[in-house]
Order: structure tokens, then C-alpha cells, then sequence
């Protein structure tokens, strides 16, 4: 059973900043987990802009994860997720440390530079702090803003012809892991296009590309079985778009895990719940995508309008 947003797994949060006209068109995108959450991640693409994605390693020390930062603004915006550790550091969320915390802020970057037509125009630590503060006052549960927000502000689609945007979607487990949901928040900049039987790959255009994602989910998971989790979801973006993890795209997916609910092993095949799960991630992957591109709305640029993808994700 599908349903809605990454938000259905208890305690994710969604907090989003954007800017539009006078030269912007950008954004940052926040997910603020509960305290304890285990993180990992897996980078595909060819060009990604990423922060803090080492300290995810299933062999490094820290665990735990305070929050993701998706952004626009290529390499410069990573400066955003200055801005959601400032927000930590104020309400004692990091690791702990001699006088202090070190908030754990990982981050990925699209690039969106210059189509607001000031490629100065982009997000810094301000912007990271707004959406922080915008995912830690919404509700448990809040939907979540999709198309034209926040880090999806600014993507494109196709190599830069039509609009990308944010999505997302969520799956639930069956059986007696019935009370496991897998959620996935996606920030579609990508090179390709949605993937239909028949449909070709855009031909190379003048867009830098990336489509980030963050799935979560309140199973018990360990860094190593999010990090596996992560590299499985990927599946779902590569059903979802047409090319994917190219020279030119950053292709990243973050996995976060509440740890609130154990999964329950089969009893003939105890890993057989870890595979539901995986294939979990990856189909709350290719909604996520999909949803983005269905919302994405059309956008006046200096360069001229951007349109949706005409015909829509099947």
C-alpha cells in the first residue's frame, strides 16, 4: 500500500526555503529526523556536490544523523547546511564533544546556477537556517510542499528543456512487518526523463544535472543495512528516469532510519524482511520522482519558460 510522503514515517520532518525573481530561482530542502536517527548514503553520479557524506561510512564513528540538507546552488550552496547546524547546535542536537555538540549535517547540491539569471543567487547559511526552522515548527505528519519548492525550485529535466521539481512518496510493508513504512523525499535535476516503454534519452544538452533523494523509514536498521538500503533505492530512480548516474549527474541518495519499529524476520528466510524493505525503498524512490516531475510548474527564466514534462509520469 502507497501513501503520501516521506512524512508518514514517524518524526521525519520537512522544511523548505526558496527564493524566486530579482535573479533567484532556488532553494533548500530540509529533513530533520528524531534525535538517535542512523544514517547512510550512496553517491552513483559522475558529478556530485556532497558534504559529510564520508562521515555516513558504515566504518567511520558517528552513526547518527541531525539532519539532511538537499540545495540548490551547486558546490556554493553546500554553505546552507551551516546555516541547519547553526539550528542544532542552538537546540543541542550533534555529537557530543569537550564543551559542546558537533551537529551531524550531511548535504547534497543540484545545480541551478544562473536561471534565475544571477548566478551569484544562491543559497548560504541564512536560507539553510529558514528551512530548519521551518521543518522543526511544522506538525508530526505534515504533508509536505511539492513541484516548485524549496531545492526543487530551480531544477530542470531533460538536460535542461522542462521543469523538474520535489516529490515524494511513501510504501508501507505487508504482513507482520505491516507497521514498517519507507518513505522518500526527491529532488528531480536530472539529465533524463521519465522512463516509459518506447521513449528515447534526451539528446546531451547544456544542463548540469542531479537528482538527490532521501529515504527514511522507522525499521531498526544498522549503518551497514542503511548504507545497502541506500545502493538498493537507486534502483528506483534508475525505473523512474532515462539515463541516470551519468558523467554529469550528482545522483545521491541519503537513507535515514528511526529505529523505532524491529523488523520481524521470516521464518524460513529470516533476510527475506530486509529485501521487502529494500524494494520498499526503491519503489517509495520511483513514486517520489515521478510525483516530483507531475508537480513540477511551468517557470518564466531570463533564458525564456520553462514547461512540465508534457506528457506526465505514466
Amino acid at each position: 500500500m502507497t501513501s503520501s510522503s516521506i512524512t508518514d514515517v514517524p518524526g521525519i520532518r520537512v522544511g523548505q526555503a526558496q527564493r524566486q525573481g530579482d535573479g533567484w530561482l532556488t532553494g533548500v530542502t530540509v529533513v530533520l529526523p528524531p534525535a538517535g536517527t542512523i544514517g547512510s548514503v550512496d553517491v552513483r553520479g559522475g558529478g556530485p556536490g556532497t558534504h559529510e557524506t564520508d562521515a555516513l561510512d558504515p566504518t567511520t564513528m558517528v552513526s547518527t544523523v541531525d539532519a539532511v540538507v538537499l540545495t540548490g546552488g551547486s558546490a556554493y550552496g553546500l554553505a546552507a547546511a551551516g546555516g541547519v547546524q547553526r539550528w542544532c547546535e542552538e537546540n543541542g542536537r550533534g555529537f557530543p564533544v569537550p564543551g559542546g555538540v558537533v551537529p551531524i549535517v550531511p548535504a547534497a547540491a543540484i545545480f541551478d546556477l544562473g536561471r534565475g539569471g544571477d548566478f551569484a543567487a544562491r543559497p548560504g547559511p541564512d536560507m539553510g537556517y529558514e528551512a530548519a526552522l521551518d521543518a522543526a515548527g511544522s506538525a508530526e505528519g505534515a504533508d509536505v510542499d511539492r513541484g516548485t519548492v524549496g531545492a526543487g525550485t530551480g531544477a530542470a529535466l531533460g538536460s535542461g528543456r522542462f521543469k523538474g521539481g520535489l516529490g515524494t512518496a511513501a510504501v508501507r510493508l505487508g504482513g507482520d512487518n505491516a507497521a514498517v513504512v519507507v518513505g522518500a523525499l526527491a529532488v528531480v535535476n536530472a539529465a533524463g526523463i521519465p522512463w516509459q516503454p518506447g521513449t528515447r534519452a534526451p539528446e546531451p544538452g547544456t544542463g548540469l544535472n542531479t537528482t538527490l533523494v532521501v529515504v527514511a523509514t522507522n525499521a531498526v536498521l544498522t549503518v551497514a543495512e542503511a548504507k545497502r538500503t541506500a545502493t538498493a533505492a537507486h534502483a528506483g530512480m534508475a525505473r523512474a528516469l532515462n539515463p541516470v548516474h551519468t558523467l554529469a549527474d550528482g545522483d545521491t541518495i541519503f537513507t535515514l532510519a528511526t529505529c523505532q519499529v524491529p523488523l520481524v524476520p521470516h521464518p524460513l528466510v529470516p533476510v527475506a524482511a530486509m529485501i521487502e524493505l529494500q524494494s520498499a525503498a526503491a519503489e517509495a524512490v520511483r513514486l517520489a520522482i515521478l510525483d516530483g516531475v507531475a508537480r513540477a510548474t511551468a517557470v518564466e527564466t531570463p533564458a525564456g519558460s520553462w514547461q512540465p514534462f508534457p506528457s506526465g509520469p505514466a
